[in-house]
């Protein structure tokens, strides 16, 4: 992609699923790597490893950087942002990708599991957009950001209030900050995953009969792969896309075009 070599950017959630790929895809493209992660310190180091080998193979000589912070305090992401910037001296890109769900039904969520989901999934994005957004200002040149939000961003999902409340903040959110921001060359993009094959995933992935159920609902009838949606990831924060900002893509197979109406069944 074009203009990605020598940019530095920061993928939070990066030790395993989607925010490994776009890592590793930014690598790939020559891009500075800070992986952040909460707990699996084995995970991210697997992402710098194969973030290196794929820069590597792509002719690329680039720098990495492990960062433990868990999203959901302030002052974690403060301290994830100081040592990013000593280290690379700005930033350029960040990916809002951590994220947590949990399944209860709605009647029964208790107070601090709704507030754990919201606290990771819209807060700990919009703080680390706040301080991505004073690193850029105060850089004086032009930053992306993009938020990894969800098909359920406009699909409703019983039995994750908490989970579909946060991905439609973080549509909204997304359209606010591009707003605010564009006349100061600050763009602000969400992609929005379908039913993709990733490790949290493979409860179903791995089973025959849920995995066919699943797909029945995908217009295209597969799920994406994560490689998928990190390819996408990197064209919205190359040059290619410098006109688009406040925009959701939807990676989805089709999903949120209302697979049941493939048939006309109603008039």
């Amino acid at each position: 992609m074009k203009g990605l070599k020598g940019k530095t950017a920061i993928v939070t959630g990066a030790s395993s699923g989607i925010g490994q790929a776009i890592a590793i895809r930014l690598a790939q493209e020559g891009c500075n790597i800070a992986i952040n992660y909460r707990s699996d310190s084995e995970g991210a180091q697997t992402t710098r490893a194969k973030a290196l080998n794929q820069a590597k193979a792509a002719g690329h000589e680039i720098q990495t950087l492990i960062v433990q912070a868990d999203v959901s305090k302030a002052e974690a992401i403060l301290a994830m942002m100081q040592e990013v910037n000593e280290t690379w001296g700005g930033l350029d890109i960040l990916i809002n990708n951590a994220g947590i769900q949990i399944e209860t039904p709605s009647h029964e969520v208790e107070t601090d599991a709704f507030d754990k989901v919201i606290d990771v999934n819209l807060r700990g994005s919009y703080l680390c957009a706040r301080e991505a957004i004073q690193q850029f200002l105060q850089q004086a040149k032009s930053g992306v950001i993009i938020n990894v939000s969800s098909v359920h961003e406009v699909i409703p999902r019983p039995q994750y209030i908490s989970y579909s409340i946060s991905k439609g903040g973080m549509g909204n959110m997304t359209r606010t900050l591009a707003l605010e921001y564009a006349k100061s060359g600050i763009r602000v993009n969400a992609i929005a995953p379908g039913a993709t094959i990733t490790p949290i995933n493979q409860d179903w992935v791995e089973d025959a009969e849920k995995k066919a159920a699943v797909n029945q609902h995908i217009p295209m009838g597969r799920a994406g792969t994560a490689e998928e949606m990190a390819a996408a990831t990197a064209f919205l924060v190359s040059e290619e896309a410098t006109y688009i900002t406040g925009q959701t893509l939807y990676i989805d197979g089709g999903l949120t075009l209302y697979a049941d109406f493939r048939e006309p069944w109603s008039a």
